[in-house]
């Protein structure tokens, strides 16, 4: 296919997404399916054409003056790929596969230069209602946290430490293009390819198959590291879902204690076994919900932690399109969860032991708000500030910009170049 045609495919993938509010995924593999003469090229490009358009949805349809998903589309490919004008009006008259050609309107639109008066939300990519909970948490970086949130972002492994090391994955990967993270020894990192460029599948390398890496963003990988789990210990993964985490405790706990694997949703745990398998870890019961319950943990554990359910704002660089989808009910929905999970969560803590409460959320409502709540009503639980505990293990000159007067911290994209992430230690004193 020429740029023309997937133009047209990108547009009707977007109508579908915009119109009928299917998810996009959902979209993009039906278009697939009916279109068996695109190739894996062509897919790859017109997927990266809609999810640019979705994350750049707001500050794009502010400077066009629409949100039309013709227009966000053909300035996706103007403006944020840096094609230009000229060469947008010689792809539109390449063939009939192409859209009709710009209106004067459109022209004019995309020739327009990003306007002083664009509001901050708008020039943020946040939906609006959020604007209040983005600017309580980030001032007057709100505009800049929400712009990175707006970029693509980069392959993130996590190097099994009990098969490999990083220097030699580091090696084994390089024909990818991985190279080592700032922050965490464990991280390697393949930055994302712009405009229509593709990411390598690592999935299909032998170190994937083999076990000496995973899949996770340096941000999760921080806070498995900050929890302190060690050699020996008793811990509850309570919100394990697919096991990231639980595999990288395990590999800090060097295969020594015992962790226990549990979620609500038994669908969201059913990948963990596979993963444990390939990673060779030892150290792990998977506790389904469906055929066993927690009650002989109570009381015992040297450790809870909790990836808490929630919105999802951190990791809008992954999933551009929940953020327009995102409601004041289901912010309501998670907050609810949240409290749930924490009060679960102190039953299960023996005394001198800690909860690690982390989301992949950016919003105050979520993490310290939450936080602030579980301490007023549980007074045997303490804050547990992680600074020292960062500059021991990542070393003083990466401390990151967001660490509250209390001790917790959030990552961002801006600031610590990973996703989105908040993290608060908690000890129980008795």
């Amino acid at each position: 296919m020429k740029d023309g045609g997937r133009l047209s495919a990108a547009i009707e993938v977007l109508s579908e997404v915009f119109d009928r509010h299917r998810p996009v995924q959902l979209a993009l593999r039906d278009w697939g399916a009916s279109h068996r003469f695109a190739g894996s090229g062509d897919r790859t490009v017109i997927g990266n054409l809609v999810f640019d358009a979705l994350r750049h949805k707001a500050s794009i349809g502010a400077r066009v003056g629409s949100r039309d998903p013709r227009l966000l589309v053909l300035a996706t490919y103007v403006l944020t790929w840096g094609n230009g004008l000229e060469r947008l009006q010689t792809v539109l008259s390449e063939d009939h596969h192409t859209p009709d050609a710009l209106s004067e309107a459109e022209e004019s639109a995309l020739k327009a230069d990003v306007s002083d008066e664009i509001l901050p939300h708008d020039a943020a990519d946040v939906p609006e209602w959020l604007w209040r909970s983005f600017e309580k948490q980030f001032g007057e970086e709100a505009v800049v946290e929400g712009r990175a949130l707006a970029q693509r972002a980069p392959i993130d492994l996590r190097v099994n430490t009990l098969k490999s090391d990083r220097e030699k994955l580091h090696k084994r990967l390089a024909h990818a293009g991985a190279e080592a993270t700032t922050i965490t020894p464990t991280a390697l990192r393949i930055a994302p390819k712009p405009g229509a460029g593709r990411m390598p599948h690592v999935q299909a390398e032998e170190g994937y198959r083999k076990g000496w890496f995973e899949l996770q963003d340096e941000a999760s990988q921080i806070a498995a590291a900050l929890a302190g789990a060690k050699p020996g210990e008793q811990v509850l993964d309570l919100c394990a879902g697919g096991g990231g985490k639980t595999l990288a405790l395990a590999a800090a706990m060097e295969n020594k204690g015992q962790i226990y694997a549990y979620d609500a949703d038994r669908l969201r745990l059913a990948p963990i076994h596979e993963r444990l398998q390939r990673s060779g870890v030892r150290n792990v019961q998977v506790k389904d919900p469906a055929s066993s319950d927690l009650e002989a943990l109570k009381g015992q554990m040297d450790l809870v932690f909790i990836d808490a359910p929630c919105t999802g704002t951190g990791v809008w660089r992954r999933r551009p399109d929940s953020k327009w989808k995102l409601t004041e009910k289901a912010l309501e929905d998670r907050l609810i969860e949240q409290r749930k999970v924490l009060e679960n969560a102190r039953m299960f803590v023996k005394p001198g032991g800690r909860i690690a409460y982390a989301t992949c959320s950016l919003l105050p409502e979520e993490n310290a708000d939450q936080v602030t709540r579980f301490l007023a009503e549980n007074e045997d639980f303490k804050l547990v500030p992680v600074v020292d505990d960062w500059a021991r293990m990542f070393g003083p000159d990466h401390l990151p910009t967001y660490i509250s007067d209390r001790g917790e911290l959030t990552l961002t994209p801006a600031s610590t170049d990973t996703d989105g992430f908040f993290f608060a230690l908690l000890k129980r004193e008795s």
